[in-house]
């Protein structure tokens, strides 16, 4: 299997999902398309539950201590969450989606206009769903290491469903997350590698509670409960596994 294939289906399954959303979309009622959007939010709630239930994996509790994991993951978002916020990574994702629909939409519309902000939304939206979770990075790590493509398989998937789901509410902002998808995996899948198998399993496990949370931000929005930002707190994926080293070499 070539290396970046599972990236490039992923691709692939949002582009076309995206483009049979927007095909459907018009044909349901508006109350339709935001129950379908709360079903997502609830769908996500879930998967960010079984993500965050990492926390009591037996080798990642054995690795920090006992109530170590829960501190590693308060401490993953905290200083991700100073980091993203400093770096203004959500202003500067949110700013992208205009930027993109200037250089690519047809009409020309002022900034405030409800076609460019809807834009911006499903495309800060869709990238958000499609790059957060866990299966974002150890898929992509997995293949860039030659290990198989299929968690990413299984994540296009989930994709390519959500995708129909978000275009139908959000129009081609949602298709234009497959850029995001494919710098984010493509970038992930050239770490894996570059630096081989280089995360033990209570890394991976710290790595994937954080993830959880941060989807649980993710659902927040999706439900319009509140607007976590959730692209402030993305540096914590990283700060993760190195602060649980940290921990391991400090015990």
């Amino acid at each position: 299997m070539i290396r970046g294939a599972g990236t490039a289906l992923n691709v692939a399954s949002v582009v076309v999902g995206s483009g049979l959303g927007m095909l459907l979309g018009h044909r349901f009622p508006q109350r339709t398309r935001d129950v379908v959007t709360d079903g997502l939010g609830l769908l996500t709630l879930m998967a960010a539950a079984l993500s965050a239930a990492a926390v009591l994996d037996r080798p990642f509790g054995a690795a920090v201590g006992r109530g170590g994991p829960v501190l590693v993951v308060l401490g993953a978002l905290l200083v991700g969450g100073i980091i993203g916020s400093l770096l203004r990574l959500e202003e500067r994702l949110a700013a992208l989606g205009p930027r993109l629909h200037r250089r690519f939409a047809r009409e020309d519309v002022g900034d405030a206009h409800p076609s460019r902000q809807r834009f911006a939304d499903g495309f800060m939206t869709a990238s958000l769903v499609f790059c957060v979770g866990p299966l974002t990075v150890l898929g992509s790590i997995e293949d860039g290491l030659g290990h198989g493509i299929q968690q990413l398989a299984l994540k296009s998937t989930l994709d390519g469903f959500a995708a129909v789901a978000f275009a139908a509410s959000f129009g081609v902002g949602v298709m234009a997350a497959a850029v995001t998808v494919a710098v984010v995996q493509g970038g992930l899948t050239a770490v894996g590698l570059l630096l081989g198998d280089v995360l033990p399993d209570p890394a991976v496990s710290a790595l994937t509670a954080t993830g959880g949370l941060l989807l649980v931000g993710v659902a927040l929005r999706l439900l319009r409960v509140r607007d976590v930002p959730v692209a402030d707190l993305l540096p914590a994926l990283v700060v993760a596994p190195l602060l649980t080293q940290l921990v391991v070499v400090l015990r």
